[in-house]
């Protein structure tokens, strides 16, 4: 079975005007399919644009260049030709994180500009994006790009500031006015969310990212934003087991073809927050997949060992519990109990940390894989990016071991030696019928996409920070940074405290927020592989919850928000088959929040019964306490639920 990225029959209805224009002509609009969306180019010294929703002007003369060692492009630019087209097409993702099938409507003007250049926009009923084509003979080096927005009014900014293009992307959301960031203070690594204030919100990313570094944003100094970008790494060497130190780096950013498609610069717009979550605009701009059969991969959920350091405990655990044999068959015992496709085995497996043929002994991997076999459990190794560049040959020994995933850590960069970096690992993966989950990594940028075997992407300040990882933050998450692909939050604390309370540490690690928030980011957090972060014990403990996280899927086949707000709350139904899933989450600033469901995306007709889990009466100061009970419901029905502060709501309908 093919996994493709699919333009219907009539998908090319061209209105096709090829047309001779000068620079002195009067701007160039392209629309949205239903209007609400302008983007007007207009052609002097610069390529300058200009976006807006139903007339608002949102951003205001804009530029775009791309600058070669022979000049640059979109410098007094010379129009040859303007051709504009009609899209209409569905794409089907092979893992399809929000929709199961995704209308792909557009509008497309094609500029083509005297030096071998055209400048390609894309007008989305709920987006723009543009992109560089280049034809020029042999390799080229690009200096530098000008990506610079401009903002007619004094927006607010939701940034993820980095103290230099070396990051591992898991700083806290920063909440600042346009006017107050000024050129000396950090930058920001996307995704970025931009409120106008007014009726809409803007998420910036970037799609179809190949051999070319990963943008990063920085403060104009006059109530706008524009481009910063990695130099390529000339020499480097070893930073300890797991980095590099860049030595030396070029002054040009990205030594690429001189023939090529450019990364997508993409804008979704929303006028309602629910659009941010429900947005494939990623999907809608990535190359399309190159593995002819991905029939297996499989998403599914993880028993991870990390977080709560191997230690499970009880009359049942008659062993010393560590990383070794007995520990990990634990795991895997716990994971078959309850359809859990795979555990990782995390930092340990391994003799050392650089060598990934040679596991520790006291862990037998080869036996883990075996009785993993017979309870229907596989398994996902760590490493080390380092290990993995230094010895490319171990997925096909992997492969050949039973080894069904690899989750790669510590990159840390997005220069285009990294870039390509991810690119070439991911492609050695599919060879040997491997998926990957790459930690210490820079957002989704359409690569999971082209080679579907990349499951998730961490990028996210998530569990692992434990009390650094708060509601506050995480409500944030499905607008800005799940907005643009899969996500590695690893949810799914079983202890569960306010934050002024919260104590953690491994091995009782803890996660801030009420049970049924833990409960609910299964649904409202997406990401191919999703991980069970606690100890089986403690699963083992509340049979309740375990039973329903375990029976969340990992991929849907329809995405609904009902609520939202950008970091204050989400709630969002999830269906997969016949049953439909809701998760609501909501930050501390409130001591209890309502929120009327209203259920009309239900199947008329058919009455549901409805499982579900609530904040208890004490939750907002005892988080442990929660509520299951039932209902039934049907197509229509609106019912009020109440989430105390950082908790949340989660059910199954069926």
């Amino acid at each position: 079975m093919m996994f493709f990225k699919k333009l219907t029959a009539c998908a090319f209805l061209s209105l096709a005007m090829s047309q001779q224009l000068s620079a002195q002509a009067k701007p160039i609009e392209l629309v949205s399919p239903n209007g609400g969306l302008k983007v007007s180019i207009s052609l002097t010294d610069k390529i300058y644009y200009s976006i807006t929703g139903n007339n608002q002007a949102l951003l205001t003369n804009n530029h775009l260049a791309l600058t070669l060692p022979d000049g640059t492009l979109g410098q007094n630019p010379k129009l040859i030709t303007a051709k504009t087209t009609k899209v209409s097409g569905t794409i089907k993702p092979y893992v399809s994180l929000k929709f199961a099938t995704v209308a792909n409507n557009y509008n497309d003007l094609l500029l083509s500009f005297k030096g071998n250049y055209k400048v390609e926009f894309r007008a989305f009923d709920d987006g723009i994006a543009y992109r560089f084509i280049t034809n020029k003979k042999g390799d080229v080096e690009v200096l530098n790009e000008d990506f610079t927005v401009n903002f007619p009014a004094d927006y607010l900014l939701h940034i993820q500031a980095s103290d230099g293009f070396k990051t591992a992307y898991e700083e806290p959301y920063k909440h600042q006015e346009a006017s107050t960031w000024k050129p000396t203070d950090k930058m920001a690594n996307l995704p970025a969310l931009i409120d106008t204030k007014k009726q809409y919100k803007i998420l910036i990313s970037e799609s179809d990212l190949s051999d070319y570094p990963g943008l990063f944003l920085k403060s104009t100094g006059n109530n706008g934003m524009e481009g910063a970008f990695p130099k390529v790494p000339l020499e480097a060497e070893p930073d300890g087991d797991r980095d590099q130190k860049i030595l030396k780096s070029a002054d040009y950013i990205a030594k690429t073809s001189g023939t090529r498609n450019f990364p997508w610069r993409y804008f979704v717009i929303a006028k309602d927050d629910k659009q941010l979550i429900e947005n494939t605009m990623t999907l809608k701009l990535a190359a399309p997949s190159q593995i002819a059969n991905p029939t297996w991969i499989k998403p599914g959920q993880a028993s991870w060992e990390w977080w709560n350091d191997a230690s499970p405990y009880g009359p049942d655990v008659n062993f010393v519990a560590g990383y070794n044999l007995d520990t990990y068959k634990y795991y895997i015992d716990f994971a078959s109990k309850y359809g859990i496709k795979y555990i990782v085995m995390d930092e340990g497996w391994a003799k050392t940390t650089t060598d990934p043929y040679t596991p520790n002994p006291k862990v037998d991997v080869q036996e883990l894989i075996r009785y993993g076999k017979t309870k229907n459990v596989s398994i996902i190794l760590w490493l080390t990016w380092l290990t993995v560049h230094n010895n490319m040959g171990l997925f096909k020994t992997f492969h050949d071991w039973g080894i069904k995933g690899v989750k790669i850590d510590f990159m840390n960069r997005s220069d285009q030696w990294m870039v390509n970096y991810y690119e070439n690992v991911i492609k050695e993966a599919a060879k040997n019928e491997i998926f990957v989950d790459f930690h210490g990594a820079f957002k989704p940028s359409g690569l999971e996409y082209k080679y579907p075997n990349l499951l998730s992407y961490e990028g996210v300040r998530g569990l692992e920070q434990m009390g650094g990882c708060t509601p506050d933050n995480s409500v944030y998450l499905p607008f800005i940074r799940n907005a643009v692909g899969p996500m590695d939050f690893t949810p799914g604390a079983m202890i569960n405290m306010q934050p002024e309370v919260n104590r953690a540490a491994r091995p009782n690690a803890s996660g801030v927020g009420t049970r049924a928030y833990q409960l609910a980011l299964y649904v409202v957090f997406e990401s191919g592989v999703q991980m069970l972060a606690d100890n089986p014990t403690l699963y083992y403990r509340s049979p309740d919850c375990t039973e329903f996280i375990t029976s969340v899927p990992t991929t849907w086949d329809e995405t609904k928000a009902l609520a939202a707000e950008a970091g204050e709350l989400a709630v969002v139904a999830k269906r997969k088959g016949t049953r439909w899933f809701v998760g609501a989450i909501t930050n501390g600033k409130e001591t209890t929040r309502s929120v009327e469901l209203n259920f009309d995306f239900l199947e008329k007709g058919k009455t549901y019964t409805m499982t579900y889990f609530e904040d208890g009466i004490n939750a907002g100061r005892q988080a442990m306490d929660y509520r299951q009970k039932s209902m039934q419901v049907k197509a229509g029905d609106k019912i009020t639920i109440k989430m105390v502060r950082n908790g949340g709501w989660a059910a199954v309908l069926k």
